[in-house]
C-alpha cells in the first residue's frame, strides 16, 4: 500500500484541487452516490453537491462503494438541483448538464474552459437531468453510445466523463 503514494486526509484537503464539481441530481442510488465520491476522490474535484432526495453521507451504504471518499471530497446539500445550478453559476462555474439531447456537445470532441471552473450535472438514474436543470444550464455533454440501450449507470458515466475531462485540463495545462 504505501508504493502507491496515498494521501492521508489532511494531504487530500491541502492539495490543489482539479477545478470541477459533479452534482448529482435526485439520485436514488447510495451505491451510486458512493462510487462518485470514489471518483471525485481519485481524481483529486473540488466536491459534490448532492441535491434533492439524493442520499447523503454518512450512510452504511454509501461507505460501502466510497470507501472513505465521504472523509476526503468536499460536498454539499441543496434542496434543489437548480439552487445548486444557480449557486454554481454565480461563482463563475459553467454548468454543462450530462445528457442526451437536442445540440449537445460530444463528449469527444468537448473542450472544458481554461478560464473557468467547470460543474457536472448527472442526473436521476430513470428521468435523468431535470427538464428544468436542463433550461440553466450552460450546456450539454453526451457520451457517444453506439449500442441498442444508449444508457449507462451514473457511476459508469461519471467515470468516464471525469476521466475525459481531467486528462483534457491535463493536456491544456489546467491541472
Amino acid at each position: 500500500m504505501d508504493e502507491l503514494g496515498r494521501k492521508t486526509v489532511a494531504e487530500f484537503k491541502a492539495a490543489d484541487k482539479t477545478p470541477v464539481v459533479l452534482v448529482l441530481d435526485n439520485i436514488r442510488s447510495m451505491h451510486n452516490v458512493g462510487s462518485v465520491f470514489r471518483t471525485a476522490d481519485a481524481f483529486l474535484l473540488q466536491g459534490i453537491a448532492l441535491c434533492g432526495y439524493t442520499p447523503v453521507p454518512p450512510h452504511r451504504d454509501i461507505h460501502k462503494t466510497a470507501l472513505g471518499a465521504t472523509e476526503t471530497v468536499e460536498w454539499q446539500y441543496f434542496a434543489t438541483t437548480l439552487e445548486a445550478v444557480k449557486a454554481l453559476q454565480a461563482e463563475g462555474y459553467q454548468v454543462m448538464a450530462i445528457e442526451q439531447a437536442v445540440n449537445s456537445h460530444m463528449l469527444d470532441g468537448f473542450v472544458p474552459p481554461a478560464d473557468k471552473p467547470l460543474a457536472l450535472v448527472f442526473g436521476n438514474e430513470v428521468s435523468g437531468v431535470d427538464p428544468e436543470v436542463m433550461r440553466v444550464a450552460d450546456g450539454c455533454i453526451e457520451i457517444p453510445q453506439l449500442g441498442m440501450k444508449h444508457s449507462l449507470n451514473i457511476s459508469v458515466s461519471t467515470g468516464i466523463v471525469v476521466w475525459d475531462i481531467f486528462v483534457k485540463l491535463r493536456a491544456a495545462g489546467t491541472r
